[in-house]
């Protein structure tokens, strides 16, 4: 499977990234499993024509300290469908540039410093 794999988090890290996923991704069934949805307007030709497949997603793994980005797309209504299949140059684009916003979301601080009230 190709992924984009980011390890050596710290536990501040992974519990940001945490916060993060649960509010821009989607939960999974799976612990530590959330699917992360792909704008329809990056979607390929195939993807964008199947509506009933929608929304394309791609698989994020949170783990004790790491995180993996797939670079499969899928629907979550047909696993079978032949629209699913690895990221075009632009998903993938996508997919990178969501993990670095998540990466900088996840290393904001909870409350701003003392003095800067």
């Amino acid at each position: 499977m190709r992924a984009y794999l980011i390890d050596e988090l710290s536990r501040r890290d992974i519990s940001g990234i945490a916060d993060f996923l649960n509010r821009n991704a989607m939960r999974s069934a799976l612990e530590g499993v959330f699917w992360g949805r792909v704008p329809e307007d990056i979607l390929s030709e195939q993807q964008y024509a199947h509506r009933k497949c929608r929304p394309h997603v791609f698989a994020i793994e949170l783990g004790e300290d790491w995180i993996k980005l797939e670079f499969f797309l899928r629907s979550l209504e047909d696993m079978r469908c032949p629209c699913a299949g690895y990221a075009t140059r632009q998903q993938r684009d996508f997919i990178i540039e969501f993990a670095h916003a998540m990466l900088t979301d996840s290393q904001k601080p909870a409350h701003p410093p003392l003095g800067t009230l």
